[in-house]
């Protein structure tokens, strides 16, 4: 992609911008079995539901004679399921399979992506019928956007060109609709700041000029007083969330807002847009560019500059342990900015987003909306095989790490070659970083004193395993594991004590923000 255009009249600030990548681009599919099975992928469904992952889930059920008499392991999944799927069938005939497949395939991975479930009871699996798969889709009532309307385009365009102090808020949905190139164009022709959400992030290289971080609860400082002082906020496919709002009624109080999204129940669900522009990002995309007038900012992005000077990201230091904001640094170098980062939840994901470089579109995969911990192992290993070509690399959490490790198993059998950074604090981080600073030091349930040996964990899944506790010892490990073949773990030792700054506290606004510790 070229990000050496400039605009007539007007200084451009451009960069060396994204490298091609190799997205899958195709529905996940999950199979269980009934009752428990079914059960077991619940939090799964409900992750794929909150991020807009499309994934088709196809579970067993008991025999059609049994369905309703309390069965042994029946389960009545599609009931379960209702609030968290796009939509779920209980299929009860083996002649309705093929269609309800392919409706099932073209609902997840259309108009806002997310989960679908099929149930089918296992005398239909082997009941015998001609296979007939439809070439067509007739669903008369589902009819996702496309296109925004012409003239709410005309008023966004004009707010873009009016606007003094705008800022790109990039979400999800610019990785979703792969609209790589229409972002960078828009942030170029309008000289406009991009603010990339936790799951926006990748979708807008680090490495450009335009680019100033994520926003929010554990985003940068600077880019919360930029939001705090925008004058317009061009939200693209992001859904306004607690994290990144804070207290709404203090959410970007001097700023109009274009909200662009396909899903028009996120319009003026959190914050009322000054202009909704509903339909797929992309096309959206394309049609606001042309209205856009070429432009320059140069005092707003030399304020925003000031401010990232006088607000910089909290550093390392040098205290003599091992820090995790020295360890994702060395990592990110070492491997150039071109891994694909996974990551589980809590502070390990915060460091990764804030100290990771990414150049590579949809380069970091981690749980967004519902913070499924245990999610850094499993999904590392669906990235390496969506992805064989590039390196994988999970930053893990010795918590969540825990809850998954089995599918260590599963990695050294078929040689799928993950490598692990596990940050290993002996504690849950997160939940004991809220009991330090909102609860009086009270810490319950959050230490552990009986973690394993990670090392010899490793090494009994037949895996290369070491295990570091200095700051030197930090990129030869890094080294080893990126020399292995197969699947590596690093054990990085860090302190309990080590918290997550920047800070604002739930429910609070930037005046609240703690930038580092007392």
């Amino acid at each position: 992609i070229d990000l050496g255009r400039s605009h007539n009249g007007f200084f451009a600030i451009t960069g060396k911008g994204l490298l091609p990548v190799e997205d899958t681009g195709k529905v996940g599919v999950a199979f269980g079995t009934s009752g428990p099975g079914a059960t077991n992928l619940v939090t799964g469904i409900a992750t794929a539901q909150m991020d807009s992952v499309p994934t088709v889930f196809v579970t067993g059920q008991v025999g059609r004679d049994a369905i309703g008499k309390d069965a042994f392991q029946e389960m009545d999944i599609t009931g379960v399921t209702l609030p968290i799927t796009k939509q779920n069938y209980l299929v009860w005939h083996a002649s309705e399979i093929a269609g309800v497949i392919k409706e099932a395939f073209y609902l997840a991975n259309t108009g806002r992506p997310g989960p679908v479930l099929v149930d089918i009871p296992k005398d239909v699996f082997v009941e015998e019928t001609e296979f007939d798969y439809p070439e067509t889709i007739d669903l008369p009532s589902y009819v996702p956007a496309q296109a925004a309307d012409a003239f709410d385009v005309k008023e966004a365009a004009r707010l873009i060109n009016e606007a003094k102090r705008p800022l790109i808020l990039a979400g999800h949905g610019n990785v979703i609709s792969r609209s790589y190139e229409q972002l960078r164009e828009l942030a170029e022709k309008s000289q406009i700041p991009v603010i990339t959400t936790l799951l926006g992030i990748s979708s807008f290289p680090d490495t450009h000029p335009l680019c100033i971080g994520m926003p929010g609860m554990h985003g940068m400082a600077y880019a919360n007083i930029a939001i705090d002082e925008a004058d317009l906020l061009i939200a693209l496919g992001m859904r306004f969330d607690d994290r990144i709002t804070g207290k709404l009624s203090r959410f970007a109080p001097n700023a109009k807002i274009i909200h662009v999204d396909i899903d028009p129940s996120e319009i003026h669900k959190n914050v009322r847009a000054t202009v909704p522009l509903v339909g797929d990002l992309k096309t959206v995309l394309e049609q606001l560019i042309p209205e856009v007038k070429p432009s320059s900012h140069d005092l707003w992005i030399q304020k925003i500059a000031e401010l990232k000077e006088a607000h910089p990201p909290m550093r390392a230091k040098k205290t003599g342990e091992l820090r995790p904001q020295y360890i994702l640094r060395t990592l990110s170098e070492a491997t150039e900015g071109q891994a694909v980062i996974v990551t589980g939840v809590g502070q390990h994901q915060m460091w990764a987003a804030q100290h990771c470089t990414f150049t590579k579109p949809n380069s970091l995969i981690t749980s967004g909306g519902l913070g499924t911990m245990g999610f850094e192992v499993p999904a590392a290993l669906g990235a390496q095989i969506g992805r064989p070509d590039s390196p994988v690399w999970s930053v893990a959490g010795d918590g969540g790490f825990q809850m998954t490790m089995s599918e260590l198993a599963t990695l050294v059998e078929n040689k799928i070659p993950v490598k692990f950074a596990l940050l290993n604090n002996n504690c849950l981080g997160m939940v004991s970083q809220w009991q330090d600073l909102f609860y009086d030091k009270s810490y319950v349930q959050t230490g552990y004193t009986r973690n394993p040996d990670f090392v010899k964990l490793a090494e009994a899944f037949g895996m290369f395993g070491v295990r570091v506790t200095q700051e030197n010892e930090v990129l030869p490990a890094i080294k080893a594991a990126i020399n292995e073949p197969g699947p590596a773990l690093i054990d990085f030792v860090i302190p309990k004590e080590e918290n997550v700054y920047p800070m604002i506290p739930a429910g609070g606004s930037v005046e609240e923000q703690m930038e580092e510790p007392e």
